[in-house]
């Protein structure tokens, strides 16, 4: 008997689920000493406890799997992107996000079709959707932590954010075909166009709202609170309007990276960015940790079929795989030639090491999961729909072998080509946000100087300061000559500053051990805790 809480949620189910939280936060640290990617892990560690005995089986309904997973991790994947980034690799992730999904959909289809007799064209094609598209989530975790080049990262992060959208509005088109047994293309292409465009509009009119009310809330903790809700609402109003739910959580939160809050709010920016990361290692946990999980109960659909059905999977991810590798090469032979030839400022790979890292990157994941298993069960009329199982069998199979296989061994193909990020240019930046920012502390200054009358003790120390404003992002900028004499003073600095800790240390321990005596008031005393926590971050 399953025992269940008094909101109707079986208590194993939520069992499992803190389980998979405790999991997500562990596989961090852990993969990080095995040199394995996190996801990865969490995969094999969700399909590891599937098959326990005493696990229980997993109650997700489908259709709730897209908006409670993909808008926070969308949302959180768009904080490390920018609109200008976005604008200047448009041809780039078109060629990926769009005509790539559209190439690997139809080679997918034809090879299924070959492989099931008597499936319909628009369930082969509804497989292709699903599996066509890199997941953004794995390909950035696996490839952010192996201090790749930063436009390969941009890229993946661009075909993986873009991808989506294109395929979830194929594979509904697709779907629709199916159960209604009627097909049009005119307009599925209508469809498609509408879509984009009330996904669009939703998204710039939240984004526009939304930032127009953190302006007003001020404090971080109602920001924060506003900005976990903006994902899913925007998802969920885009999918009600008959709209792309993925690209308007990409147009919002495209809008909002790009329209940033107030800049001197360091101590809502700290909280906002803090609050993400948790998020996204959470849901993203989580949601690898379903992957393996629902093993055990889509192997239970096979019914003797296995190995055929793996031969099926196997031939469908080689054809994935394939496609992927014979579209890269020409689309980045293309990419350079028109890169050369206009001279855009775009990332592109530069050498075919980047091309064969960045088709190896190329994992599928949450989203493919939650299509397969949003397939419907029935047709219009009542009938069941066409070999849903072995779809959805197929569909684990090409995940499981591209996310484990290649999640794998691409930190060992990385090291192999020796594809590496480019350290100079990044020092490079570093002292030219340094040199920019000094100057505006200083021109700053000025002005302040034009207006007020200073002691002259009082504006060379704010000179120095305003000098090391830049010095501390980018000690490079410090001529030879006062090298030493900085590198001293900064070492002072440093003194102060531990003992400074140190004090404000004792400060709080203090304040903290007023909280249990007698008479003592928590909330003045969280709230003169918070001041020093404050003064601390400044």
């Amino acid at each position: 008997m399953v025992i269940h809480s008094p909101e109707g949620v079986p208590v194993d189910q939520v069992a499992l689920l803190l389980a998979l939280l405790l999991g997500a936060v562990v596989t961090v640290p852990l993969g990080e000493r095995l040199d394995l990617p996190a996801p990865v892990l969490m995969t094999l560690a969700g399909a590891g406890v599937a098959f326990l005995p005493f696990v229980p089986t997993v109650e997700v309904p489908p259709e709730f799997i897209l908006p409670l997973v993909l808008p926070p991790l969308l949302y959180a994947a768009v904080q490390r992107t920018s609109w200008r980034q976005f604008t200047a690799n448009v041809r780039p992730i078109l060629l990926l996000a769009v005509a790539l999904v559209f190439v690997t959909t139809a080679a997918v289809a034809a090879v299924l079709q070959a492989l099931v007799p008597g499936l319909p064209l628009a369930a082969a094609v509804a497989l292709g959707a699903l599996v066509a598209p890199p997941d953004p989530v794995a390909a950035t975790a696996v490839a952010g932590r192996l201090g790749l080049p930063r436009r390969l990262v941009s890229i993946l992060e661009g075909e993986g954010l873009f991808n989506d959208v294109t395929a979830i509005v194929l594979y509904h088109v697709a779907i629709a075909a199916v159960v209604s047994g009627t097909f049009s293309w005119p307009a599925a292409g209508a469809q498609l166009v509408l879509s984009a465009v009330v996904a669009v509009a939703v998204g710039l009119a939240l984004g526009w709202l939304s930032n127009k009310l953190m302006g007003r809330l001020g404090d971080a903790t109602l920001q924060v609170g506003l900005s976990l809700m903006v994902p899913f609402v925007s998802y969920v109003l885009a999918e009600e309007l008959h709209g792309s739910g993925v690209l308007a959580v990409l147009t919002t939160a495209l809008f909002l990276a790009e329209h940033a809050a107030d800049a001197d709010d360091v101590l809502g920016r700290l909280a906002g960015r803090t609050f993400w990361e948790i998020i996204d290692t959470l849901v993203t946990g989580v949601a690898f940790g379903l992957i393996g999980l629902e093993l055990h109960t889509v192997f239970g659909t096979v019914d003797g079929r296995l190995s055929e059905l793996l031969g099926w999977g196997a031939i469908v991810t080689a054809t994935v795989v394939g496609v992927r590798l014979l579209w890269l090469l020409p689309a980045t032979w293309l990419a350079k030639r028109l890169h050369h030839r206009r001279d855009y400022d775009e990332d592109i790979p530069v050498s075919w090491r980047e091309t064969v890292v960045m088709w190896w990157s190329g994992m599928r994941g949450v989203a493919s999961v939650a299509l397969a298993l949003a397939i419907p069960l029935t047709i219009d009329g009542g009938g069941p729909f066409p070999a849903r199982s072995e779809i959805v069998f197929i569909a684990f199979v090409v995940i499981l072998a591209t996310l484990v296989i290649q999640g794998l061994t691409l930190p060992w193909l990385v090291r192999r080509l020796g594809v590496r990020a480019d350290a100079g240019a990044e020092r490079e930046l570093e002292h030219t946000l340094a040199v920019r920012a000094a100057r505006a502390a200083r021109h700053r200054l000025r002005e302040i100087e034009e207006v007020e009358e200073l002691p002259e003790d009082v504006s060379e120390r704010l000179l120095r300061g305003a000098y090391e404003v830049g010095a501390r992002i980018s000690p490079d900028i410090v001529d030879e000559d006062r090298r030493d004499w900085y590198a001293k003073r900064v070492e002072r600095a440093r003194t102060v500053r531990r003992i400074q800790r140190e004090m404000l240390s004792a400060a709080r321990h203090e304040v903290l051990a007023a909280r249990s005596e007698p008479g003592a008031d928590p909330e003045v005393v969280d709230r003169v805790l918070r001041r020093l926590d404050v003064h601390s971050l400044r």
